[in-house]
Formats: C-alpha cells, structure tokens, sequence
C-alpha cells in the first residue's frame, strides 16, 4: 500500500560542496499537509508576497509524467496509483529545481518533504535544515470535498474518487504529519538534525 516498484532512484544523489554553498543563504520554507488542504494557493500567495521562488512538487512530478519516457511513465503509474514517488527521485528534483534559479531571497517549497526520511535526505544532501515548516491540518472530509471539487473542473489527472481515495490513504498510512511524526520533525528542525 503506498508504494510502487519501479525503476526510480531510491537515493538522492550527493551535491558537491559548491552546490551546496548556493543553497545556505536563501531562506527555505516547507509547506507540507494533505491532498486538498490549500497548500497550492497559500504556497502560491506566499511566494508572491515575499518576492520568493514558489517550487511545487506536484506540479514538477506532474510535469514529469507528461513526458514520454521510461521514468516519465514510471511517475505517470504511481501517480495514478496514489503511491509515493521514491525519496532518492523527490530529494533530487526538488534540489535540482532550487539549484536552477539565481539570486534569489528565498523559496517556498509545497508538498515536500513527504515524510520524516525525505526531510532527514535533504538535509543530508543540500547540508541544511529549512528555516521554516509550515503545516497544514486539514479533516479528510475536507480534502474529500475540495478535491471533488476540483475533479469536477477537470484541473488534475489524479483528481478521480478512486484515485483522491488511495492519496488519503497513503497519506495517512505513510506521510501523516500528526502526533508522533510531527514531534520527531519539529526535534529535528530545532536541533539541526
């Protein structure tokens, strides 16, 4: 449940150290919650009112999916599945992504990390910890409804009911962010690792 075999990388790929070094000034901030909690357009509006880059995971692995290749087809399944993308895949796009844009003051970052490993890889990787995480707590009959919504306007691909219902699943089986996990990353936030 959750997860799916394919032929993505499971680990993030090192970055040299001058890689590294652009990614220690700009301010980075996750925003992480469910499928249809509003971290899109809070994410989005945040990003426009600081005057920072707004890197949304969703969109890039949509992105991805769209392509015609092995690893665009391999997303494009588990996407449609309701499975999570490996960590190793994830931590280096989103890397990737804030390592292609110059002089900026800060990012927002939406849907990453996914879990409590992905969170420890990045920082392991990029060599920090963000500044900030921001959590959105939303009832799953909310999302429910938001995301039916939003399949009715026809926006995503993966905003189908069968689908919408193996994203909670997921969610709240692997990448909950309540109780216990959220403790374990607010530790690991404070403390640097």
């Amino acid at each position: 449940m959750g997860n799916c075999q394919n032929n993505l990388p499971k680990n993030a790929r090192p970055l040299r150290r001058e890689l590294k070094e652009k990614l220690q000034a700009p301010i980075i901030i996750f925003i992480i919650g469910g499928p249809g909690c509003g971290k899109g357009v809070q994410s989005t509006r945040m990003a426009q009112k600081y005057e920072f880059t707004h890197v949304a995971v969703g969109d890039l692995l949509r992105e991805e999916a769209s392509k015609s290749t092995s690893r665009g087809k391999a997303i494009r399944d588990i996407m449609l599945n309701g499975a999570l993308v490996p960590s190793g895949y994830i931590t280096d796009l989103v890397a990737d992504n804030l390592l292609k844009c110059e002089d900026v003051k800060g990012f927002v970052v939406e849907g990453f990390p996914r879990e409590i490993n992905q969170a420890k890889l990045f920082e392991e990787i990029v060599g920090r910890t963000p500044n900030m995480v921001i959590v959105f707590d939303c009832s799953t009959e909310t999302m429910i409804q938001r995301l039916l919504i939003r399949s009715q306007m026809g926006e995503r691909v993966d905003d189908h009911e069968r689908i919408i219902r193996q994203r909670l699943e997921t969610y709240h089986t692997q990448y909950h962010w309540g109780g216990a996990s959220r403790r374990c990353l607010s530790q690991m936030l404070q403390c640097g690792g």
